[in-house]
């Protein structure tokens, strides 16, 4: 059963409009940097239009992904096959993750970017960012944004249920037209991510600037070069392995990527990234039980990130680190960067975890992070978004349930 969603006749402007995407977002987005540089007072008020759009779209979000991991498990006449691919995926994500920690440790304790004057910049953090309130709080809101992951097992569970049963075809008739509808919703607003891109883009700029950004392009370069190395060559490796292009994969998702860049989230572009997976030849089996597990599971971009920005803290406040401090490190690490599931922000929140479960870093030191994390969110956000695509590609391949189209070329050899 083909559980790409289609698209209706209602649909055909979205289409061609989104054939062309890439070109509007990137206008928007040097827009967007010319207000925020030469307009600064109106481009901090320009916020509203990034954060908007997120809001606007994320009740179309979870009920989509919901329905998808339904009818692809529910689809699968094998229910073993669920069982072993779910582990496999699981399997291969806490490996890669812990490939990418280590890649942010090594590069932290190597080019050392917490060796600048702390003195340089003065940001001010914000309320809900507090000491107290993160010790109270702090695994709540662990278990509140993981929520991705309970809507995985509930869905898991549920598509198992659906395939036992009898009216099994009828059911997910329903189910299609429901998503179907729900993504022709999505699509309409999907013109609006212009939009999202030029206040986002603009705000950002307004608010830090060019030359506040200076005392911090240390830790930004090392975060960047980081995981720019994993994608190109971990990931890129892993892909020539099974003959398939990195270079061409990620032309081939151009467009969700400048999405996934101005929004500064995975999750609005669920729906686009399925179905060109499947189009691609990926199994609907992998693709619709990896992807969704990978937003909680295969986090790179994180795993890069919070052992990066942790180190910094440690540097700067020339806090000495013995090699057990480090592997302590590592292992809160493996938990807490599973906060950062493709939602805007939540970074962030993942490293006040880390802060306040190793009790050994200042709590100051999460300011001076904070005034970059916007840069921060968007190099972590789409290393995990390029990882879990190739992810579902490799299992895909390993799998044997790969059918490559024939319009849609990867390959590094035909």
């Amino acid at each position: 059963m083909n559980t790409t969603p289609q698209y209706p006749e209602s649909s055909r402007i979205p289409q061609k409009y989104l054939k062309n995407l890439a070109a509007y977002v990137t206008i928007a987005l040097l827009l967007g940097i010319a207000v925020g540089h030469y307009y600064p007072e109106k481009g901090i008020q320009l916020d509203f239009l990034g954060s908007g759009f997120l809001y606007l779209i994320e009740p179309l979000i979870q009920p989509i992904i919901f329905l998808t991991i339904i009818i692809g498990v529910s689809s699968i006449g094998n229910l073993k096959k669920v069982g072993r691919v779910g582990l496999k995926a699981f399997v291969y994500f806490e490996i890669i993750t812990t490939i990418a920690m280590i890649m942010g440790i090594m590069a932290a304790l190597f080019i050392e970017p917490g060796k600048i004057e702390k003195r340089l910049i003065d940001v001010t953090l914000p309320k809900h960012f507090t000491a107290t309130e993160s010790l109270d709080s702090g695994w709540f809101n662990f278990i509140v944004l993981n929520r991705p992951l309970v809507l995985l097992l509930l869905a898991v569970v549920t598509g198992v249920l659906l395939s036992l049963s009898p009216g099994r075809a009828k059911y997910v008739g329903i189910l299609q037209k429901i998503m179907t509808f729900l993504y022709s919703v999505l699509l309409y607003l999907f013109l609006l991510i212009p939009v999202a891109a030029f206040g986002g883009m603009a705000y950002a700029v307004s608010r830090f600037g060019i030359h506040s950004l200076l005392p911090l392009g240390k830790l930004l370069a090392t975060t960047y070069i980081t995981m720019a190395s994993f994608v190109f060559i971990v990931l890129g490796l892993l892909l020539r392995y099974y003959n398939i292009s990195l270079w061409k994969f990620l032309n081939y998702i151009k467009e969700e990527l400048l999405i996934v860049f101005s929004t500064s989230s995975s999750r609005t572009v669920f729906p686009l990234i399925v179905a060109k997976l499947e189009q691609a030849g990926c199994g609907k089996a992998v693709v619709g039980l990896s992807i969704p597990l990978g937003y909680s599971f295969n986090l790179a971009g994180a795993s890069i990130f919070l052992p990066i920005c942790t180190l910094f803290v440690a540097q700067l406040f020339n806090i000495p680190l013995t090699f057990r401090d480090i592997i302590t490190i590592g292992l809160v690490i493996m938990v807490t960067s599973k906060v950062a599931s493709g939602i805007p922000g939540s970074g962030f929140v993942a490293l006040t975890i880390t802060f306040t479960t190793l009790n050994k870093f200042p709590l100051e030191g999460l300011a001076l992070l904070f005034s970059i994390d916007k840069f921060m969110n968007e190099a972590r956000t789409i290393t995990n978004f390029i990882g879990n695509g190739a992810a579902v590609i490799l299992l895909s391949k390993y799998e044997n349930d790969f059918e490559p189209n024939p319009e849609i070329d990867l390959s590094i050899t035909k």
